[in-house]
């Protein structure tokens, strides 16, 4: 919250500073019982910072939850950083939007509130009224973003040279695992999941994985979507993709032998195939994650 606070203090700074035509932000943190009271004026921004124990229990969500409605018909730009998002949630805020939260939040939003459209893949997710960002260092993202919304690129660029900060370009799916569901209860789709995370890097088919599963080809279809979500040539590729990812970070092989010991006889499709997936092509991925290595 200090760390949001002081970035846009300077971002309200530098833009008077550079001749800006409005008087800037005035920016105040709001806490315990003072966070109910009514403002004296629609506030420009409410933002709803990241928790590191998890989402907020159940009655303080119901508690702040007609509190933040009246904001929202006040006008008042509604943002939520990681775990803050269940607040704008319980308060149906967030119903049929598209939203972002910490990716290992992903499923417990999803879960207590089936009418959000969660999107972890992103950082942040503007929707107008209301600006949803990911996990709990994304106050960074998210305080540049409003700075660039309140003030202009130009400030944003000047903001990201003060704080030594990347202006902007990150994804939440650069950072986030293949986390496969595991706890469906299909047994025969739980088999074959164990056995494509020993064996992904094989040449596989949809009649061999069937096969596997002892299921015919459109139940194999139908039941692992309906379990993990996923297709399931979809769900061998996160498999080689993750397998990829930590052989970009931690070894010297080259990008195309890498492609080959993860399963792809084709360098190329495996190049936009990862790009796809990670929003970074591999030779990116590594230049970003790649662990420093001894000589």
């Amino acid at each position: 919250m200090h760390g949001l606070t002081d970035l846009l203090e300077v971002g309200s700074r530098l833009y008077q500073d550079r001749g800006g035509r409005s008087t800037g932000l005035a920016v105040s943190q709001l806490g315990g019982e003072c966070q109910l009271a009514t403002p004296e004026a629609p506030l420009t921004a409410l933002l709803l910072p990241p928790s590191l124990s998890g989402p907020p229990a159940q009655p303080e969500l119901a508690a702040r939850a007609a509190w933040l409605v009246d904001r929202h018909r006040e006008g008042t730009l509604l943002g939520s950083i990681c775990a803050g998002a269940f607040f704008l949630a319980e308060a149906g805020l967030l119903d049929g939007r598209r939203a972002t939260t910490h990716w290992g939040l992903k499923e417990q939003l999803a879960e207590r509130f089936p009418d959000v459209v969660v999107d972890t893949d992103k950082l942040i997710i503007d929707d107008g009224d209301i600006v949803t960002a990911g996990g709990l260092m994304a106050w960074v993202d998210l305080g540049l973003h409003l700075v660039n919304r309140f003030f202009g690129p130009t400030t944003t660029l000047a903001v990201s040279r003060f704080f030594v900060v990347d202006p902007g370009g990150r994804e939440q799916r650069f950072y986030q695992t293949f986390a496969p569901a595991l706890t469906h209860g299909d047994a025969a789709v739980l088999k074959l999941q164990r056995w494509l995370q020993a064996h992904a890097s094989e040449k596989i088919t949809v009649p061999s994985m069937a096969a596997i599963a002892g299921l015919g080809e459109r139940t194999l279809l139908r039941r692992f979507r309906q379990a993990t979500g996923l297709k399931p040539t979809e769900y061998v590729q996160q498999l080689r993709v993750g397998q990829a990812r930590d052989l970009l970070e931690q070894s010297a092989s080259t990008i195309d032998e890498i492609a080959w010991q993860v399963g792809y006889e084709d360098p190329g499709a495996f190049r936009k195939l990862f790009a796809r997936v990670m929003g970074l092509s591999a030779a990116e991925y590594r230049r970003r994650f790649a662990c420093p290595r001894q000589l």
